[in-house]
């Protein structure tokens, strides 16, 4: 590439920056001027956007892009100098212009070819011309008509900057500003930084946040160290004072004194010491805080940052639909994370599009109803609680519930019985579910049953909550809560088998001492009343594969957690306390770590597991299905007990599995299960076992795979292993035998003895 193609790839690359930045600036003051077309501030600001567009396309020879910002800065200064009235059609071609403006400027977007130019450039010739305005010139604003200039005249007005197109390129500065578009609020640079580099700086600050506190610790060592000097100097005072009875020689005495005088000054020594120490840990701490805070800061972004096209996009699509409507936004520069808004553009186009398709009726149904023509939308962004709250609220008809409740019906969701006694917060939960829409026609816009869904499953992605709440004939309200950010999160950190875990406070409902005679059983497991209802009780270690408290107390520390509809309690072993978290991704190469979400660093730099309350209810369920979940008072007796010997029976059929459990349960063995070698694997790497028994033939991973690549681990490598298969030919037991099987027993063999003397020769008994 030459020295001129890199300059021009460079003029190129800042002119899409400057179109992207222009483009924005003219679309929201094109929609605020269709609600109000003589603005002056709006009419202003647009018309230095355009004429920016059309000195930077000069500047690196974009010869459309002149054309079409020339014509459209025509219309502006028309509209400015009173000579033209804007209409709903000038702003339909003006926000075309824009949108043409942006493919030029785009590289790899659809090319705009002369023949596009030309028939834009047509189509405001139209619009500009004075007789066909004429009509339209609101005629408080216009002048006599005599006075009108003629359209060949217009580029005159629009040209008397354009000597100097190196300045008028640079203008967009000052045209941002009406706009509220800014990259920053005095106007100053934007260095560009990846998420990566902004997550490795947020990590080290976190970490040297961590370690200006380990300081403390040192300090208070220290201290301890001059109350020791202080007592070693009472004592040798005390022995001075006893010597004196004796006699000493002077030589004694000069010695006794020297020892007194040098125990004095390192006294005085580690005092000045201890307090330059203290100033230090001070201000390092403060300043290691300022880092965090503003590493913290530096991934934060106004909420306005997601809205980008928003509001044109519900204009457009009103328009489409032969509706009126308006986008009302409030709470535009409330900061989030960067991610967490990437995250939310997709469910919020989907719940704007919802408003205008579902929510917001005809012109003509409104007025018929008592409401204004022009329908609203109005989106509010706030912080509560560590939270982004966003309510999104329409003056629509709301849903028609009997509608709804029919539509369940006839879908075979609930009987018709069931379905008449659901209350309105049952029947709109219907509304998310995959595939279910009320439309009985499919559109472009809507009909699918993938809006409502998308959103939701979006929406618990980022580890938040959307509820759907509505008045009959008033309109609908969604409301959602997701964190501020991914990247801190504000947790209990409990204590669970001596280590330290770190549950997210958005999932948690309460926390309580729970006496232990307020346990009840119900149904085989233990339950303790929360709320009216009867919550179910689970051991926190268990869950996490931790060794459990060896007694139980009066009371158990439970925290209560929430999903959804299900409710539990945790018992753990301490409440640590509430700490704010930076989180730390956990190693790629560990995969998926069951219950854990991540990690972070605790003040006095040890390590804490966030817990992932989504997976681990999931865990619940599992135990619950396979009958392990073990009683709170059994499991802690367990814990003072002999060791049982492990064993993972991985089997795809259910009967043969709960055989296979059954007969070793029995012997002694504490046996887990799987349904399939992928499940097994999973277990093997997230717990210990003396033995596994595996099928062959599974779904998703076999037996032979599953063996494989235990033996090429480290650490099951030498657990072994016994295949028990339907196969019972010579080949394929030496072919479970060959990918490192110790032990192969063929189905058609099998019988309770077989299978009990071939574990007891590869294992011993159940304890020992």
């Amino acid at each position: 590439m030459t020295p001129d193609q890199m300059r021009d790839s460079s003029l190129l690359e800042l002119f899409s920056l400057e179109a992207e930045a222009q483009t924005q600036v003219l679309s929201a003051g094109l929609l605020a001027l269709e609600r109000n077309p003589t603005q002056a501030d709006q009419l202003e600001a647009c018309m230095r956007a355009a004429h920016s567009l059309k000195g930077a396309a000069r500047i690196v020879g974009v010869d459309a892009g002149v054309s079409v910002a020339h014509v459209m800065e025509d219309c502006l200064v028309s509209a400015q100098e009173g000579r033209l009235f804007l209409q709903p059609e000038h702003i339909d071609a003006l926000l075309q212009g824009t949108d043409m403006l942006m493919r030029i400027a785009t590289p790899g977007s659809a090319n705009v070819g002369p023949v596009d130019v030309e028939a834009y450039l047509l189509l405001m010739k139209t619009l500009l011309d004075p007789s066909a305005l004429s009509a339209r010139v609101a005629p408080p604003a216009s002048p006599p008509a005599s006075t009108v200039e003629p359209a060949p005249s217009l580029p005159v007005v629009a040209a008397e900057p354009m000597p100097e197109p190196v300045a008028a390129a640079v203008e967009p500065e000052p045209a941002v500003q009406p706009g509220k578009r800014s990259t920053g609020e005095g106007g100053e640079r934007v260095l560009r930084v990846t998420a990566e580099r902004l997550n490795s700086l947020l990590d080290l600050s976190s970490k040297s946040l961590v370690e200006t506190q380990r300081l403390k610790p040192y300090l208070a060592g220290l201290q301890r160290l001059r109350r020791l000097q202080g007592n070693s100097q009472r004592a040798l005072d005390s022995l001075g004072d006893q010597l004196k009875h004796l006699g000493l020689s002077l030589e004694a005495e000069q010695a006794l004194a020297d020892a007194r005088r040098q125990l004095a000054e390192s006294q005085q020594m580690l005092t000045a010491q201890i307090a330059e120490l203290d100033e230090f840990g001070w201000q390092a701490g403060q300043r290691a805080q300022v880092l965090y805070d503003t590493a913290l800061a530096c991934r934060m972004r106004p909420f306005a940052d997601v809205l980008g096209g928003q509001a044109r996009m519900v204009r457009d699509l009103g328009r489409s639909l032969g509706k009126q409507v308006r986008l009302e936004i409030e709470g535009e520069k409330t900061q989030v994370d960067r991610d967490v808004l990437e995250k939310l553009e997709a469910p919020l186009t989907h719940l704007l599009r919802n408003a205008v398709d579902h929510g917001i009726e005809s012109p003509e149904q409104r007025v018929l109803a008592g409401k204004p023509a022009e329908g609203l939308i109005r989106l509010r962004a706030s912080h509560q609680a560590g939270l982004l709250v966003l309510q999104l609220q329409d003056d629509g008809g709301g849903v028609d519930l009997e509608r709804l409740r029919r539509s369940i019906v006839e879908r075979k969701l609930s009987p018709a019985e069931t379905a008449a006694q659901l209350s309105e917060e049952e029947l709109l939960t219907f509304l998310f579910l995959p595939g279910f829409s009320l439309r009985d026609k499919v559109t472009e816009v809507s009909g699918r049953g993938v809006g409502l869904d998308a959103v939701q499953h979006m929406v618990r992605q980022l580890h938040g909550a959307v509820v759907l709440e509505q008045v009959a004939g008033q309109g609908s309200r969604f409301h959602l809560e997701v964190p501020l950010t991914l990247s801190v999160v504000r947790s209990l950190v409990v204590e669970v088998g001596g280590e330290a875990y770190a549950f997210p406070l958005a999932h948690i409902e309460r926390m309580l001492d729970l006496p232990t005679q307020d346990i009840v059983q119900l149904e085989g497991r233990q339950h303790f009343w929360h709320e009216g209802r009867h919550a179910g009780l689970v051991a926190a270690s268990q869950l996490l594969q931790r060794p459990a408290s060896e007694s139980v107390g009066d009371t158990l520390k439970v925290v209560v957690i929430r999903e959804r509809d299900a409710v539990y309690g945790l018992a753990v072993e301490r409440f640590i306390g509430e700490r704010t978290l930076v989180v730390l991704p956990l190693d790629p190469r560990l995969g998926k770590v069951q219950d854990i979400s991540a990690g972070a660093l605790l003040d006095d730099g040890s390590v804490a597991l966030i817990v992932d309350v989504e997976d681990m209810l999931r865990s619940v369920d599992k135990l619950l299905n396979t009958g392990r979940l073990e009683r709170i008072d059994r499991r802690n007796r367990q814990a003072s007990e002999v060791a049982r010997k492990r064993v993972l029976v991985v089997d795809d059929s259910l009967t043969v599995r709960e055989l296979e459990r059954k007969l070793l349960v029995n012997r002694g063995y504490d046996v887990s299960v799987a349904v399939d070698g992928m499940d097994g694997w999973n277990v093997l790497r997230a717990e210990d076992f003396d033995l596994l028994i595996t099928d062959i033939d599974m779904p998703r991973m076999d037996g032979i795979e599953l063996v494989t690549l235990l033996r090429r681990d480290s650490r099951l490598q030498s657990l072994p292993v016994m295949v028990v298969s339907y196969k019972d030919r010579e080949e394929d037991r030496r072919r479970g035998l060959d990918a490192g099987a110790d032990y192969y027993l063929a189905k058609a063999s099998f019988h309770d003895d077989a299978l009990l003397d071939a574990v007891m020769e590869l294992i011993g008994g159940a304890q020992g």
